[in-house]
């Protein structure tokens, strides 16, 4: 059980890191240009930027907490809030009818919400 958290907290991690650094450092024309890029037109490049921002903090928080044991309960709450902003993302992209990321994105939050359970549950850092 612990082998596999740490495999689909590493997995998010990446997928966290590979979107924060798109997000917080490409200008938002080029964000536009790309597809599934579409929904940053109607929002602020500082929002956009915002985002990636939290998402480089979750690609931290998902690892790095319990790697240094300094408040590994840290990474399920990270994980929750994930999850929340993959709920975001689903909205986004479902009010734009952009059906494949929404299921992308529900597969992120039921990763997210499988290290939350199991980190604070049955593989919880505190046993």
């Amino acid at each position: 059980m612990n082998l596999a958290l740490w495999i689909v907290a590493g997995l998010l991690a990446v997928v966290a890191l590979t979107g924060g650094i798109t997000k917080a450092f490409v200008p938002r024309e080029k964000l536009a240009a790309v597809r599934g890029g579409g929904w940053t037109a109607g929002i602020g490049a500082g929002s956009i930027k915002a985002l990636g921002i939290l998402e480089l903090l979750a690609a931290i928080g998902l690892i790095l907490p319990a790697v240094v044991g300094i408040a590994p309960v840290l990474v399920p709450v990270t994980a929750v809030c994930w999850a929340v902003l993959m709920v975001g993302a689903m909205i986004t992209h479902g009010r734009r009818g952009e059906a494949l990321y929404v299921v992308v994105n529900l597969v992120y939050l039921v990763l997210a919400a499988l290290v939350a359970w199991g980190r604070f549950g049955p593989g919880s850092f505190a046993g």
